[in-house]
């Protein structure tokens, strides 16, 4: 349709190059739309589908999936994981808060391939369970389309129509990989949207994509019912976009709460040495314990600041909170040894 209008317009404009110039621009219009809704499946406007729009639907899955299962990540914290999607060459992560839990937390995330990468967690809107996170080691990233709607109103995903989620359910495996699940959305409000999509425990951060492979949302609350979970839309990230991206905490909660100054615990025993602060008691229970710091060792640096004097690390500890994390370099029979330490509660 779209050749035979084009060569319809030429052919009406042979008396004169001035008709064709007010032609073209109305002919580039026309063709832009047509591509535009040509993006949008069929299927979508379907209350209920036939066996042929099924094999279209499987067609358009299977079309995204090589694509976005390589920048679904599997985020490591602690003892639990959660999901996330990369939404950049350079590795800037989408995920939920609730799975950062705060800002300038380092951790790590298992790409589809088992290809382990180091992340810091970078802003996040506490209020509405969005976050981002950072890899550190620069590089080029398989990474995945968002969608640009700034507002519910503006966005590309509505009432009713496919999706299919990503994440790594129960933790990484690589024999399995993300797992994917098909679904619909069936609820839509202002800052959040609820799909059928089976989710459950580590899935949460992972993506929600549309059936052209497009992000539209990032999973929030896994429900007690398999196919009730909540989603975070894309126009929550993009209202908020440049704090999170400058590190901010943003909001007062539910879904992470301000990190309290100095609350956080190492649970050692310092002096000052001769080659930095000797170690002379080490609580097992404690974080210190647990990430094999060992009574003997001298501490000579923390995240790369050297140290010298007990009141150092006492001022340091001042701005840390429980969660975050911290780099010791320790020296150990005469061989430097780098140890990172989750700061405990005290």
């Amino acid at each position: 349709m779209r050749n035979i209008f084009y060569h319809h317009c030429l052919k009406a404009s042979s008396k004169g190059n001035l008709f064709h110039r007010m032609v073209a621009p109305i002919l580039a219009y026309f063709v832009f739309t047509l591509t535009a809704c040509a993006e949008r499946p069929y299927y979508n406007d379907k209350k209920v589908p036939n066996a042929e729009d099924l094999m279209e639907i499987e067609k358009s899955l299977k079309a995204s999936l090589e694509k976005v299962r390589a920048a679904t990540v599997c985020i490591q914290m602690g003892q639990g994981s959660g999901s996330g999607v990369i939404i950049s060459e350079d590795g800037l992560i989408l995920t939920a808060a609730h799975v950062s839990t705060g800002v300038g937390k380092k951790m790590n995330i298992v790409m589809e391939d088992g290809t382990k990468h180091k992340v810091i967690s970078l802003g996040l809107h506490s209020e509405t369970d969005a976050a981002m996170l950072q890899i550190l080691e620069k590089g080029k990233y398989p990474f995945v389309e968002i969608d640009s709607g700034k507002t519910a109103e503006t966005a590309s995903i509505k009432l009713g129509d496919w999706v299919f989620s990503l994440g790594h359910s129960g933790g990484y495996n690589k024999d399995r990989g993300s797992v994917v699940r098909l679904g619909r959305i069936v609820r839509i409000a202002d800052y959040t949207i609820q799909s059928d999509c089976k989710l459950i425990g580590g899935d949460s951060g992972g993506p929600l994509f549309d059936m052209n492979g497009v992000l539209v949302a990032i999973h929030s609350r896994v429900g007690k019912v398999l196919d009730m979970n909540m989603h975070v839309p894309m126009h929550v990230y993009h209202t908020h976009w440049d704090k999170m991206k400058e590190s901010e905490f943003i909001g007062e909660g539910p879904f992470a709460q301000k990190p309290v100054l100095g609350s956080g615990f190492i649970g050692i025993g310092v002096e000052k040495g001769e080659k930095g602060l000797n170690i002379i008691d080490v609580d097992e229970k404690a974080s210190a314990g647990k990430n094999g710091i060992k009574k003997g060792d001298v501490l000579t640096a923390v995240d790369g600041k050297a140290m010298s004097e007990k009141q150092q690390l006492a001022d340091l500890m001042k701005t840390k909170a429980t969660g975050d994390t911290l780099d010791f370099t320790i020296l150990r029979d005469g061989k430097e040894l780098k140890i990172e330490v989750e700061l405990g509660a005290r």
